[in-house]
């Protein structure tokens, strides 16, 4: 892959994300990436106007679902005529460092890596950017994945990306909160080379509609340890 230039495309799902989808749009390193695509996931907002004035491919998603989302991107990339090497995962709240994606994308383009996580764990966390229940909840789920398949990871973090034809033999399948954890259990199971990078977090723009409301964290952290046991 290093002997020419890698194809990336990153997907991006945004539910009422008008206040910041066009920051991380103009974030992202231009020359690095080939299409930006936003996955428009039932909003009632601007979000899909905003990210078309910044250059970026909008698709719809009326069922609502962060996995949801993200499977309508992946199935825009499976009818292009020429696929991506990598995809690059991340959220639409501007609460990741878009420009931090030449350093996570790097391991896969040398070929050393088929997974990178970019992790918030070891990174610099703004205060107040991750609720304490978060920050628990993605040690348990990385303790109970260590356990069960013997990978060690430390966050769950949204800012990922993986080589294209392994993210297919995953075969993702979660429309919901367990999209993060679905991916990287299964690429336990498969013996994937995984690994971490540490990322800068910041305080979302706008309010969270998962860690933001206690009916959303609780049911958030029960689909991640359930997909972690389905699995198994």
């Amino acid at each position: 892959m290093s002997e020419k230039k890698a194809i990336i495309d990153v997907v991006i799902p945004a539910f009422n994300e008008e206040n910041s989808v066009d920051k991380v749009i103009e974030d992202i390193p231009k020359s690095l990436v080939r299409e930006i695509i936003i996955c428009n996931n039932a909003s009632t907002d601007r979000t899909a106007q905003v990210a078309r004035a910044k250059g970026a491919t909008v698709v719809l998603q009326p069922e609502r679902g962060y996995g949801n989302a993200c499977l309508k991107g992946l199935e825009h990339i499976a009818q292009k005529a020429i696929l991506p090497d990598v995809v690059v995962f991340l959220d639409a709240d501007y609460s990741d460092y878009p420009e931090e994606m030449t350093g996570l994308v790097a391991p896969i383009l040398q070929g050393e890596k088929d997974l990178m996580i970019g992790s918030r764990a070891l990174g610099n966390l703004e205060p107040g950017s991750m609720t304490p229940q978060q920050i628990f909840g993605n040690w348990l789920a990385t303790t109970l994945i260590y356990f069960f398949y013997n990978y060690k990871f430390t966050d769950l973090g949204p800012f990922r990306a993986i080589r294209y034809s392994e993210l297919l033999d995953i075969n993702m399948q979660d429309k919901t909160y367990g999209w993060t954890v679905e991916m990287q259990v299964k690429a336990a199971k498969l013996k994937l080379r995984c690994g971490e990078i540490p990322v800068q977090y910041r305080k979302r723009v706008g309010h969270s509609k998962i860690s933001g409301t206690i009916k959303g964290t609780i049911l958030a952290g029960h689909k991640i340890l359930w997909t972690i046991f389905k699995l198994l």
